[in-house]
């Protein structure tokens, strides 16, 4: 196929590595076919304000000659589609709060391509074969975005008498990602494992060769102080996130490195909050034990103090909850320097007015909606703010989690992997607010804040899928990905 034959972005800037550019265009189908380089390396300084990339522009915009398939990029960044790999998209079982064309449509729009979701918040949850195959069916023709899964395991196969390791093997034969579980779990229909069951879970996973991702928190910990503050009827964020301090991540990290040692299964502590769980799992991984850690933008700009914003408090609970301003000093300093493996977003959607309004905070649903928003805030609190690379940026969004979890052909501008790309302007602006969020449920803690930095158009597969203010129909076109 020529390249007369293709579709073409033309002047748009692609990383050259670290804050390094090139002037590209892009030829593609369905996969990339070619990217043609039209500069040579420079800085992002030379055109960090809209008058320099205006000059820039001048210099070196390509005509379109005639080609009808030529998209104009308007010298904005592209990058690989990025890849949000923890979220709770809900279909099916939990709708009520959040749905896959909801929630595919808000990562659309957000600059995301792919999304793992988790199997918890399913009905029924991810737990078995059987279950993966109704999970899978329910979501034919209603995703925006490409998917794959992660396998659960809860304390309630443990209750049931359920053949454990057949159940993991077949999960992880049918293409989950790895598996999640729980030391601490509010749900019903999936609850957490005490640790002898942890400890005997990550043998059967270590023989899968896949990870086991774990919700750490101390359940003792939690709990006790859960009970003492209620029975004292004292119903406040302040008690919430007493109960669940940093000591009771603390504790449940040093746990899950004993069982990765003794076992040697790959363990991944998901959304991580504090500097002394960082710390215990940099000294970890120093001393070779499997462990890796992610974090999530809540955790990267709020903190305690903003509980004291009534017009928010509600919005930002989460478990764990935001910690201090050395907790979040921390994590951006461990997503630079590559402890941190990438940042998720633990999308998970409510109805603001019917789950997020109690006065009671233990009452009040915890969960944000965030997949929509955390490209935007990696580059403009990340690289824009000086405390990342561009380079690094895009790694965290896209590369660093395709190459983690073995999605193919997926997080790299590279001939004939799939042609995800998200158009980022780096010289735009926008004020957050929750009337512009395609997500079911309309809040978010970031009400308000400015972003520095917008995602303009998304391609999944070669095919437009979100635009800026725009409505382009129901692009429900992803697919399943199976990881094996």
């Amino acid at each position: 196929m020529s390249n007369s034959d293709l579709n073409i972005i033309k002047n748009v800037i692609v990383s050259a590595g670290s804050n390094n550019l090139k002037l590209a265009e892009i030829f593609f189908n369905n996969s990339i076919s070619e990217i043609k380089y039209l500069s040579d390396e420079f800085n992002w300084k030379e055109i960090d304000t809209v008058e320099k990339k205006k000059h820039f522009l001048s210099k070196h915009k390509t005509q379109n000659k005639a080609n009808p398939k030529a998209i104009d990029g308007s010298f904005n960044l592209i990058i690989p589609g990025a890849i949000d790999s923890h979220v709770h998209f809900n279909t099916p079982g939990f709708e009520q709060r959040e749905d896959f064309e909801h929630a595919s449509s808000a990562a659309a729009f957000g600059g995301v391509t792919t999304i793992i979701d988790m199997p918890c918040t399913s009905l029924p949850p991810v737990n078995s074969v059987e279950n993966f195959e109704s999970k899978l069916h329910a979501l034919k023709n209603k995703s925006f975005v490409d998917y794959a899964f992660w396998g659960g395991i809860s304390g309630i196969d443990f209750e049931n008498n359920v053949h454990i390791y057949n159940q993991i093997n077949q999960l992880s034969e049918a293409g989950v990602v790895g598996f999640k579980a729980y030391l601490i779990s509010g749900m019903e229909t999936f609850t957490n494992l005490n640790l002898d069951q942890m400890s005997q879970i990550a043998k059967i996973v270590f023989k899968t060769g896949k990870l086991l991702a774990i919700h750490a928190e101390d359940k003792f910990l939690v709990e006790s102080r859960t009970k003492h503050f209620q029975q004292e009827n004292k119903n406040s964020w302040k008690d919430y996130c007493q109960s669940r301090d940093v000591l009771a991540e603390e504790k449940a990290i040093k746990d899950m490195i004993e069982i990765a040692k003794a076992s040697g299964v790959k363990i991944h502590i998901v959304h991580l909050s504090s500097k002394a769980g960082l710390n215990l799992i940099s000294e970890a991984q120093k001393s070779g034990v499997k462990i890796t850690s992610e974090t999530c933008p809540h955790y990267l700009y709020f903190t305690q103090n903003d509980f004291n914003n009534p017009k928010i408090s509600n919005y930002l609970k989460t478990a764990p909850p935001v910690k201090f301003e050395e907790d979040k000093t921390a994590l951006w300093k461990g997503i630079s320097d590559g402890t941190l493996s990438f940042v998720v977003t633990d999308h998970a959607g409510s109805i603001p007015e019917r789950d997020k309004s109690s006065e009671n905070f233990w009452n009040v649903y915890g969960g944000i909606p965030g997949v929509e928003h955390r490209v935007p805030f990696l580059f403009s609190e990340g690289f824009l703010k000086g405390r990342l690379t561009l380079e690094q940026t895009i790694n965290l969004l896209s590369k660093n989690v395709s190459s983690f979890f073995g999605l193919k052909k997926k997080g790299e501008l590279i001939k004939d992997f799939d042609a995800d790309f998200a158009l980022i302007n780096l010289w735009d602006s926008e004020i957050i607010t929750a009337n512009n969020m395609h997500s079911k449920g309309k809040y978010t803690p970031f009400e308000g804040v400015q972003f520095n930095a917008t995602v303009e158009k998304t391609w999944l597969r070669g095919s437009l899928v979100a635009e800026k203010d725009k409505q382009i129909g129901n692009r429900l076109i992803g697919d399943f990905i199976a990881v094996n």
